[in-house]
């Protein structure tokens, strides 16, 4: 009796979107259950919150004292890095170079709409002048449309530009939470950590809403401690932080750490 096999196990790249299709209704059965035992902190946050805060400025009429201002403030308080436009990359990589904090920009910023090689080329240009963590916005678009392979191939060069122009460079996936739903949201986070990501993180802040609880914890469940999580758009309260940090998130964004840190 002859073996029938099935076509997507005899494709590798739908064999990969099988695996993650399995993945992501295992992911929302477990999540499902935790939202209908009601969803509550997955830990108490010790710590101090400065070090895990990246220090941002995306404002449009952000200038250069506004950025000199900002990395003084990210050395003052130990934030984890500044984040700012790519055209402010050589300046806080000068005035932070015997700093802690990182220099961190943003890539296909707000939308996730540019092509995958003008991304790859931002990336390199933005490491070579001194930034070591790339925010970058995927395609939204295709991942609504549920073309997962042009979505992987979109973060897998980021990630690749990023690594060979420096390979210690950490890149973050922004899904813009807010315009997807549930299984997105679940299939964006594996696609990420497939591609070679490092973090999985919320919002850009320039969409219709921001992180949330509920949000931060399905991806810290998605992603299964492979990668990490960060929370963005709409903290600005040391509450805020900590309610993020409860449920998961690793690293913060926020224009308004300062006013976070203050006690």
């Amino acid at each position: 009796m002859a073996l029938t096999i099935p076509f997507h196990m005899c494709n590798p790249y739908l064999r990969c979107m099988y695996r993650i299709d399995e993945e992501v209704r295992s992911i929302l059965d477990t999540f499902q259950g935790m939202m209908d035992a009601g969803l509550s902190a997955s830990r108490a946050w010790r710590e101090p919150i400065a070090p895990v805060i990246d220090h941002t400025n995306l404002r449009p009429e952000a200038a250069e004292p506004d950025i000199r201002r900002l990395c003084e403030e990210a050395g003052q308080h130990g934030f984890a890095s500044v984040c700012v436009y790519p055209c402010f990359v050589p300046l806080c990589a000068e005035l932070l170079a015997d700093a802690a904090p990182a220099v961190c920009t943003v890539v296909g910023f707000p939308h996730g709409a540019s092509t995958s090689s003008t991304k790859a080329a931002e990336t390199r240009l933005a490491v070579e002048a001194g930034a070591r963590e790339i925010d970058m916005v995927l395609r939204i678009g295709a991942l609504k449309e549920g073309r997962l392979q042009v979505v992987f191939d979109d973060i897998r060069a980021v990630t690749d530009a990023a690594h060979s122009a420096h390979p210690d460079t950490i890149v973050k996936v922004i899904l813009e939470t807010c315009l997807l739903d549930t299984e997105q949201k679940i299939s964006a986070c594996l696609l990420a950590r497939d591609a070679g990501a490092h973090f999985v993180k919320t919002s850009t802040g320039f969409s219709t809403g921001g992180a949330t609880a509920a949000d931060v914890r399905l991806m810290a469940l998605a992603v299964g401690g492979r990668l990490r999580v960060k929370a963005s758009g709409g903290i600005r309260t040391r509450a805020d932080a900590l309610l993020m940090l409860g449920h998961g998130a690793d690293r913060l964004g926020s224009s308004a750490s300062v006013v976070i840190i203050e006690p």
